[in-house]
């Protein structure tokens, strides 16, 4: 409305009447609207008042009793605790850590001396699975981890090959002349 009266300063004659009229419309019905606020206010508390009333009923019908342990919502009597749930959850860790263990000896080669990455990583493993079989398990998922993490923010840890090779300095004066 602002803008609008700026510009109907800047004109004369029909122009600024077709624009003093628009703004009259545009005031009358702002004013109207401001008139009418207070009522749609108070409708618009009271529907958003039974909404969080009606959430909080629901929450305390959900809060464990007073003799009850712990802050958990307690699970709904459709949702039955599956006792075999967890039996299926370490059988899947135990079976996903022996098949990385497997994948990490594949990727070791026949010659490799006992520097190779891949080599000492297979033995940290191996020691890992002889004294904790457990403590495998917590680690291989904790990697698992990570690795999904760094392929959600596009898997670009480690620069290229090629970018290292191009700052060398030596390839840059072999063919120039002194």
């Amino acid at each position: 409305m602002e803008a609008l009266d700026r510009r109907a300063a800047s004109h004369s004659g029909e122009a600024r009447r077709i624009l003093d009229d628009r703004l009259a419309k545009l005031l009358q019905a702002y004013a109207d609207d401001l008139e009418n606020a207070p009522s749609q206010t108070a409708s618009a508390g009271e529907s958003a008042r039974g909404a969080l009333a009606g959430l909080t009923e629901y929450m305390r019908s959900r809060a464990p009793a007073d003799g009850d342990e712990g802050h958990a919502l307690p699970r709904p009597a459709s949702y039955p605790e599956l006792e075999v749930l967890d039996y299926f959850r370490k059988t899947w860790t135990r079976v996903s850590a022996e098949k990385q263990f497997r994948q990490s000896l594949a990727q070791v080669p026949g010659n490799a001396g006992p520097l190779n990455s891949s080599s000492l990583v297979h033995r940290s493993l191996s020691l890992m699975r002889e004294l904790s079989p457990g403590y495998l398990e917590q680690f291989l998922s904790y990697i698992d981890a990570l690795s999904w993490m760094e392929q959600m923010n596009g898997g670009g840890a480690l620069p290229d090959k090629d970018a290292s090779r191009s700052g060398n300095p030596r390839k840059s004066t072999r063919g120039k002349a002194r």
